[in-house]
């Protein structure tokens, strides 16, 4: 535990200073610091703030710990630093691959269950009211678009209403990928003129699962080659929800998300680093 621990935040620190990130310096507890917190928050605790914070003050590994509502205010403030360096490892990541294949799907993260929907407090809007349908059930919450190398590591995220569509995150999502890369999605991204507007414009082709109704069937070589590449996502999002807590304890709607950014933020450095 302890390597990991020092892993993260030799890599958060290095990824500050490469950005050249200033901070105050009568600060008693540095960025880096609070980060590599949130990020052993959602490795070792299950999200659980104050019980990583604990661990790394009573361990010696931050002797000047902030109190538990100065670390949460200091972390909300950096939500938009910690997206900004995860999508800077994704790019690091994606120039060093030796593969041009990745994988995109959804999947929901509920805030509460959905018959106790009129209690939630979060947030209120039908637009977070989703369907599950390999479960044939309705949630309340966000439906999170991941895209992933062929390995399973998450480079790009971005969160969407528990109604959206897929099609959306095609244009939700930066897509920021190398020339000749082949995106694997199922046959809820089908979206014709998203397809054509990225192969001609950045040479990005959408490897998407025809319907039986489509106009683009494809050979059976190919339909083949679609499903046994884009399987594999299933094992990623398992592999990211088997950590989450039974329900994300979050007093704000941008609390919780900052949760599920570290939950994904920490799993593609132990994945990728670690």
């Amino acid at each position: 535990m302890l390597n990991e621990i020092i892993t993260i935040y030799a890599i958060t620190d290095d990824l500050l200073k490469a950005i050249r990130h200033d901070e105050d310096i009568r600060r008693q507890m540095s960025d880096a610091e609070i980060i590599t917190t949130a990020l052993i928050s959602a490795i070792f605790f299950n999200g659980n703030h104050s019980k990583a914070c604990s661990y790394m003050q009573d361990h010696n590994l931050i002797p000047n710990m902030l109190e538990k509502s100065r670390f949460n205010r200091r972390l909300h403030h950096l939500s938009m630093l910690m997206n900004d360096l995860f999508h800077q490892i994704g790019t690091i990541l994606k120039q060093s691959s030796d593969s041009t294949e990745y994988l995109l799907d959804s999947f929901p993260v509920p805030i509460c269950d959905n018959i106790r929907l009129f209690n939630v407090k979060l947030i209120k809007s039908e637009e977070y009211r989703g369907y599950i349908a390999s479960k044939k059930r309705y949630f309340y919450g966000v439906r999170v678009q991941l895209l992933t190398t062929k390995s399973g590591i998450p480079v790009e995220f971005v969160f969407l209403p528990g109604s959206a569509s897929d099609v959306r995150a095609l244009n939700a999502l930066p897509l920021n990928l190398l020339p000749e890369s082949e995106v694997y999605c199922d046959s809820a991204y089908t979206d014709y003129t998203a397809e054509d507007d990225l192969s001609e414009s950045c040479q990005i082709f959408l490897k998407v699962m025809r319907k039986k109704n489509s106009k683009r069937q494809d050979e059976p070589w190919n339909k083949y080659i679609k499903q046994c590449t884009r399987h594999y996502i299933e094992t990623v999002f398992s592999s990211i929800t088997c950590v989450f807590p039974k329900s994300i304890h979050a007093v704000t709607y941008e609390g919780f998300l900052l949760k599920i950014e570290a939950f994904i933020f920490a799993f593609t450095l132990k994945q990728a680093f670690i």
